[in-house]
């Protein structure tokens, strides 16, 4: 075979590959709507895009909302996972829209897009989230000292700063709370991630109210209504084991050993 014919052959299988790396689809986007200036029931739209299959959920609803529909609502800033402001439901599991691509998540059916559940839904895919931030603050999410502010800065092992580097991920995204049928059924909850942000600092050796917020959690609203389904740490975006640092919480509760 000559050299002309093999670059020719090699020629044609990149131009082929390239284009079927940049073949696009036609994508189904069912957006569960809501406007409660307009009525009091959410409905469900269908918007027919086409998409490259390597792009994002958080692609196909700019696109709708900047050429097909302007009054679509929903949260999002980053774009690149790290704000948590766009988790939503999709296909009927709560992901991060940014972080979600269209050719993981069948584009051949429709796709589902809804607003997280257990709170209150104020416009389209966006909902209230002050009962969650309550949750939050409630469990006091800072480093507290008992004595005078340090002077010097306050060192950790690489042991100690281990026992709670995994809930240091969390991006207040909702996703594990509003993944909870505990919460979807009782909203005063305290949910996951209020739990999470507890365990972060209960188990921080610079921090010294770990046993008051524990006495916060020890309430028929805190840890004790976890009922381990492991929907929290499925939902989570950054692979926190949501479950596990709710039991360790549950564990220093009994054990007051932290």
């Amino acid at each position: 075979m000559s050299t002309a014919t093999v670059e020719s052959n090699h020629s044609a299988a990149l131009d082929a590959a390239e284009s079927s790396a940049f073949a696009r689809i036609t994508v189904t986007m069912r957006v569960r709507r809501f406007n409660p200036e307009v009525s009091a029931e959410a409905t469900w739209v269908d918007y027919q895009l086409e998409m490259d299959p390597k792009e994002r959920v958080l692609d196909a609803l700019h696109k709708i909302k900047w050429e097909l529909d302007g009054t679509l609502t929903f949260r999002r800033s980053c774009a690149h996972g790290i704000c948590g402001s766009d988790a939503m439901r999709i296909n009927g599991r709560n992901r991060l829209a940014c972080k979600t691509l269209l050719k993981d998540i069948n584009p051949e059916k429709p796709i589902t897009v809804e607003p997280i559940k257990g709170l209150t839904v104020l416009k389209d895919l966006v909902v209230d989230m002050e009962p969650f931030f309550q949750a939050y603050r409630d469990v006091m999410p800072f480093l507290i000292t008992k004595g005078n502010e340090p002077t010097r800065e306050r060192l950790q092992s690489a042991e100690e700063r281990e026992r709670f580097d995994d809930t240091t991920k969390c991006i207040l995204c909702a996703a594990c709370t509003t993944s909870c049928p505990v919460f979807w059924n009782d909203g005063q909850y305290f949910g996951p991630a209020a739990i999470v942000n507890a365990h972060r600092f209960i188990f921080d050796s610079r921090d010294e109210a770990a046993e008051q917020r524990l006495e916060i959690l020890n309430d028929r609203d805190g840890v004790w209504r976890c009922r381990t389904t492991f929907n929290c740490t499925d939902a989570c975006p950054r692979g926190i084991e949501v479950t596990k640092a709710i039991q360790e919480v549950k564990r220093a509760l009994i054990t007051r050993r932290f």
